[in-house]
């Protein structure tokens, strides 16, 4: 039986010459970065497990060193790959919360059940996410996931509903 994987992180660059590699992080858990955890990587479509010696924050950025690679060579062909999670490593949620790949590739409809589009990525400028909306015609639309805009989310239909603020679909 094949375990979904999930991407928390992309190790953007190296940090040092003590193999510390730089993360842009795409998880809201900052613990999946601590000593003693575990993330994999893909090479040749196998993951190959890692597991963190260190971790701290920097302009940012989520820096990390692995068990067994405390050297600038060992790391450097680690740049580029994606980080990923076992599907048994997810953190429970919270009712009202959702992860990225639940919400990613919903239909959009408004509360007069107009159909939008299909939400093709998150954002997290800051405050609250944004949800990159691809519509059928035209160019991409950005909608705020706060309480004022989505007022529905069904991830069992795929569907989320939105109430839009004026000039939200302009």
């Amino acid at each position: 039986m094949e375990n979904k994987m999930f991407n928390v992180g992309k190790i953007v660059n190296t940090h040092g010459i003590k193999g510390e590699v730089k993360i842009h992080r795409i998880s809201d858990f900052e613990e999946r970065f601590e000593p003693g955890e575990s993330v994999y990587i893909m090479k040749d479509e196998k993951p190959i497990k890692l597991t963190i010696a260190t971790h701290r924050l920097h302009k940012g950025f989520d820096l990390v060193q692995f068990k067994g690679y405390e050297n600038i060579n060992l790391v450097e062909s680690l740049k580029g790959c994606e980080l990923k999670i076992r599907e048994e490593q997810l953190t429970d949620l919270n009712e009202d919360e959702y992860y990225y790949h639940e919400i990613i590739g919903c239909k959009v409809y408004t509360t007069d059940d107009r159909k939008i589009g299909e939400i093709k990525e998150i954002l997290s400028p800051g405050a609250n996410d944004v949800w990159v909306i691809k519509q059928e015609k035209g160019k991409d639309i950005l909608i705020p996931y706060i309480d004022d805009v989505v007022k529905e989310i069904d991830i069992d239909a795929g569907k989320v509903v939105i109430e839009p603020m004026e000039g939200l679909l302009d």
